[in-house]
């Protein structure tokens, strides 16, 4: 079998779409015909998409944070994760927090976030990430 031979048919006859869709049979389909409701994903494509999903949340946040490179580690996971959750635009929305941390007022960053919808929203997420802001400790 010519492998770039069949993806081309399928990519024709199959189309593609990055996007969730519902194919003729009514199953939940992406990419090349691929049928999610039915065959799910494999445990390699699930890790591919959360590394794709971590490098764009990084790049939200080198776009919001300056001083993002020369943070701890810690302190780099904890804008990570909410970028991950949140998305750039709705990150951007936490005026204080983003000023906070970017003069390296870490506690006071920690009790923005703390004080906020999404905290209330998340829960124990947000109170972790916050204790993990303030005291640049992954406990």
């Amino acid at each position: 079998m010519n492998l770039d031979r069949i993806k081309a048919d399928l990519r024709a006859d199959e189309g593609y779409a990055r996007q969730l869709y519902a194919c003729p049979a009514g199953k939940l389909t992406i990419g090349v015909g691929h049928n999610i409701e039915d065959n799910g994903l494999s445990d390699e494509v699930i890790e591919h998409i959360l590394e794709e999903d971590i490098a764009r949340a990084e790049e939200d946040v080198r776009a919001l944070f300056e001083n993002y490179d020369t943070l701890d580690e810690v302190r780099q996971e904890v804008l990570v994760n909410m970028a991950f959750n949140l998305g750039r635009s709705r990150l951007a929305k936490f005026i204080k927090f983003i000023s906070a941390m970017n003069t390296r007022h870490f506690v006071l960053a920690a009790a923005e976030g703390t004080d906020s919808v999404w905290a209330e929203q998340v829960g124990k997420r947000a109170q972790l990430l916050m204790m993990r802001m303030a005291t640049g400790m992954h406990a």
